[in-house]
């Protein structure tokens, strides 16, 4: 699939072959990234009678990695890209869903929020880092 994107005023060439692989490739303006999306779907639902319902496109959401040693997990940069900011601070007790950090990546910001409630013991990058993918950020106590 090729598609021509205008994203504030600036012209991207995007090509994707095919999304239900892992990691999917996408080719942007000549450069190739990896991109690791978590897919969810919505149930689809069909009224009595009416002909079958078209599928729905799958979400995408990011969200942290799973636990690498019992009680504490390294979060990991789920794709490559500049860290704009960190919203927590070490030793901070967070609450699933809270905002940890944003991440941008391809021109878009990604909010990276927790999975479950913990503590922050210790975080690995500052702002404006450039980081790779499934690089340590932060470390993360349940």
């Amino acid at each position: 699939m090729k598609v021509n994107l205008t994203i504030e005023g600036k012209n991207y060439q995007v090509s994707i072959d095919d999304v239900t692989t892992r990691p999917v490739i996408a080719e942007v303006n000549g450069q190739t990234y990896e991109v690791w999306p978590e897919e969810t779907t919505a149930p689809i639902v069909q009224a009595a009678g009416s002909s079958p319902a078209a599928p729905q496109p799958a979400e995408t959401q990011v969200v942290a990695s799973k636990p690498v040693v019992a009680g504490a997990q390294t979060l990991n940069a789920p794709l490559p890209g500049v860290i704009i900011s960190i919203d927590v601070k070490e030793g901070q007790s967070v609450k699933a869903g809270q905002e940890l950090y944003v991440l941008e990546a391809m021109k878009m910001k990604n909010s990276i929020k927790a999975d479950r409630d913990g503590k922050i013991v210790a975080i690995h990058v500052s702002p404006s880092d450039l980081v790779k993918h499934n690089q340590a950020v932060m470390t993360f106590e349940s």
